[in-house]
This record gives C-alpha cells, sequence and structure tokens, in this order.
C-alpha cells in the first residue's frame, strides 16, 4: 500500500475525533498513513485534507472492524506491509447503560469493537515487528478501565480488557525495539457520545477535554517514555502509588494459603 521509504502508520476510527487528530500529528511526523473507518465520504476527505497538507501518502481503508470481514481487511495490511511501523487501535464505542435495561446486542457490540478487534489487530501486527524489531502500539483506553458506573459494567470492563492486554504485551515486548503505550482518558469531546446514551452535553464542561490536547498530551508523554498514559491527572506521584499498590496486592496473593481473616472460626 505504500510505495515511499516513509514508514506507515495505521490508525482505526480515524474519521473524526481522536483518530482524526492521531492522524494528522503522525503526518506531521513524516509517517505516511492508512486511515481505517466506516464512513467513506468522511474518511476519504480526511485522507485528501492530510495529504495535501502534510505531503505524505494516505490511504483510506473502509471497514467495519465490528465485523470479522472488516477485522480481517485490516489485519491483512498488518500482516502483510512491511512499511507499517505504527498501529493506533483507537476505534471503539460506548454503550452506557445498566445491563438490567440494556440491550445484549449493544454489549455484544462494544465487546466485538474494543476488544476483539483490537486484540485481532495486535496479532496480525506484532509478528512483523517483533522481526524488524521495531514498532508502536498504541491501544486506546479509557480512565475508566480503573472505576466503573451503574452504567459502564460492559464499557468499563472492555477498558480494563484494553489495560490489562497493554500491560501483557509490554512484558512480553520487553528486550525488544518495540513499544506499547496504553492511553486512558477521561471524558473528551468525540462523537462517541452520541450513541452512547450520555450526551456529551450533559456533562460539565469543565470535566471535558478537547481531541487535540488529549492526543498531544498522549503523544508528548510517548516521547517521555510513558507506557501509562493518563492525559488528565497532574499529578505523577498518584499514578506511582496506584502502581505500586497494585504490585503490592498481587504479590500478597502468591501464598499458596488461605488469607487468616477467612479461615473459619
Amino acid at each position: 500500500m505504500s510505495t515511499s521509504s516513509r514508514k506507515t502508520a495505521v490508525i482505526t476510527g480515524a474519521s473524526s475525533g481522536i483518530g482524526a487528530v492521531y492522524a494528522d500529528r503522525f503526518a506531521q511526523r513524516g509517517y505516511d498513513l492508512v486511515l481505517v473507518a466506516r464512513r467513506a465520504e468522511r474518511l476519504q476527505s480526511l485522507a485528501t485534507t492530510i495529504a495535501t497538507t502534510h505531503g505524505v501518502r494516505v490511504t483510506p481503508l473502509v471497514a467495519d472492524l465490528a465485523t470479522d470481514e472488516g477485522q480481517a481487511s485490516v489485519a491483512e495490511v498488518l500482516a502483510t506491509n512491511p512499511a507499517v511501523s505504527v498501529l493506533v487501535n483507537n476505534a471503539g464505542i460506548a454503550r452506557l447503560a445498566p445491563i438490567a435495561g440494556g440491550a445484549l446486542q449493544d454489549s455484544i457490540a462494544q465487546i466485538a469493537l474494543n476488544i476483539t478487534a483490537l486484540t485481532r489487530l495486535a496479532h496480525a501486527a506484532l509478528p512483523g515487528m517483533k522481526a524488524r524489531n521495531e514498532g508502536l502500539i498504541i491501544n486506546v483506553s479509557s480512565a475508566l478501565a480503573l472505576h466503573s458506573l451503574p452504567i459502564s459494567a460492559v464499557y468499563s470492563g472492555t477498558k480494563a480488557f484494553v489495560l490489562s492486554f497493554s500491560r501483557g504485551l509490554q512484558q512480553e515486548l520487553l528486550g525488544t525495539a518495540v513499544t506499547v503505550q496504553v492511553v486512558l482518558p477521561a471524558a473528551t469531546a468525540t462523537e462517541v457520545w452520541d450513541q452512547s446514551g450520555v450526551p456529551l452535553a450533559t456533562l460539565n464542561p469543565d470535566t471535558v477535554m478537547s481531541t487535540d490536547a488529549m492526543v498531544d498530551a498522549a503523544l508528548s508523554a510517548l516521547d517521555k517514555g510513558e507506557s501509562m498514559t493518563l492525559p488528565a491527572v497532574a499529578d505523577v506521584a498518584v499514578i506511582e502509588r496506584f502502581e505500586a499498590a497494585r504490585a503490592e496486592l498481587f504479590s500478597s496473593t502468591n501464598t499458596g494459603k488461605v488469607a487468616p481473616r477467612l479461615l473459619p472460626a
């Protein structure tokens, strides 16, 4: 797909919002692009704008990543194009409602796109990246990976998967030049809210970050070597304490014994 000597970044969910900003920023950094989304007209318009603005090769790839066919078409590019050195797994949906009152299909759709597609694309990209000993995968999770609301059981669960999956990949890739960054945005002004059940207009504007600010912060963190990035968290010590407590809690499970507090009286 790319005949230039530049490296290529594949960005999913690229027709608007976070994905469109990532596309612009990687083009600024000199990457050719493969932009993946469902909406052909918007995708082509963005591709034309970025190619004209930054002088890079931009290939629109229309695919519905909630489907097997769509996942397969993108996976083929990742597995067969040796120029691909970046994958931004950004495509995702939110359906925010209590399980008891929500539609099963909404839950299944979130799992298909937020988990299955992301995992399949990583599977496709990693062998080539490891063979070339070069590559970057950015997985877009959510601050709700760390916390669940009464309306976010499935969404939080899918994003928690993205966080744990990314941590596992980071450990797997130690000693290689392949990097995985997981990004956990809080509320961000994107179109994901339109079909979520919680309109963006109902949120406190002071708690909502712009897409440009979010992506620029995440890329700044990437350049600084952060593997897990919460763009809205000012005090890095909070993140460090969370990570330390998580490691301590896991370590405390490795005893092979029932905790005394749970033994019969």
